[in-house]
């Protein structure tokens, strides 16, 4: 069985990993801030989920993913795939945030848009993983998959909540690194439940390289976080009135229930 190894260059991918992730979620919190207190909140969920989805979630998985190798293993990535999983990403997220702003964060509604958006984001993960091809035979324990999918499902659940209860900057940082622990801990589960072997009926992979393809891509949905980053800011103007905002205008920021 060949060795794997998630920690090819060290902790430099799982702290890059958790660190890209903690922003996404910072910066979706902040936008579901501004979602809060807009008369048109559609734009900013949109970029809440880019924000999380793209980058909190989809960017973490694939860094992570450059300090993974099979000892003796050829590893190709099939690009389509690829960036299906990404999309799969932003729509999933987009599509629990806007249940539980729908709702206004009923209980049902955050375990519904929690359920959805976990079992999305374990769909993204084993996607990006399909997207990976070797001449080594993959498996994976079906237990610790499952683990794998609670732990995005009790994730995502969380991220919700923090999305419409979140205040203040001190405490989106801190929601948000919470974020980051939960969106690592179910990468590296899903991970560790992975197991190769080599086999005659394998084939060297076809498509392109870690770096090649990942590289790029990385580096580009950072870049587009970053200036969302700079266009929203850490400190909202409005917040300090946020309560009283919410108060009087309800039924003007948020969609009708009906």
């Amino acid at each position: 069985m060949p060795a794997i190894d998630q920690f090819t260059y060290g902790w430099l991918t799982p702290g890059l990993a958790y660190l890209l992730s903690v922003i996404g979620s910072l910066l979706a919190l902040r936008c579901m801030t501004r979602a809060r207190t807009s008369p048109q909140p559609r734009g900013w969920i949109i970029t809440a989920a880019v924000a999380l989805g793209g980058t909190g979630i989809w960017v973490m998985h694939f860094v992570a993913m450059l300090g993974f190798s099979i000892h003796g293993a050829t590893i190709r990535y099939n690009i389509p795939i690829t960036l299906l999983s990404a999309a799969l990403a932003i729509a999933v997220v987009w599509i629990g945030l806007w249940v539980v702003v729908r709702r206004q964060g009923e209980p049902a509604s955050l375990l519904t848009g929690g359920t959805a958006t976990g079992l999305g984001v374990a769909a993204m993960h084993y996607a990006g993983m399909y997207a990976m091809k070797s001449d080594a035979a993959m498996e994976y324990d079906p237990w610790m998959v499952l683990l794998s999918i609670a732990i995005a499902i009790l994730a995502s659940t969380a991220a919700l909540w923090f999305s419409l209860h979140v205040h203040g900057v001190l405490a989106a940082i801190g929601a948000a690194m919470i974020m980051g622990i939960a969106v690592c801990g179910m990468h590296y589960t899903g991970m560790y439940a992975m197991h190769t072997h080599l086999s005659d009926q394998m084939h060297m992979p076809s498509g392109a390289t870690a770096q090649a393809l990942l590289t790029p891509l990385i580096i580009g949905v950072s870049m587009v976080t970053i200036l969302l980053f700079l266009q929203v800011g850490i400190t909202d103007p409005d917040e300090p009135d946020l309560t009283r905002v919410q108060g009087q205008h309800a039924s003007r920021y948020w969609p009708s229930r009906d």
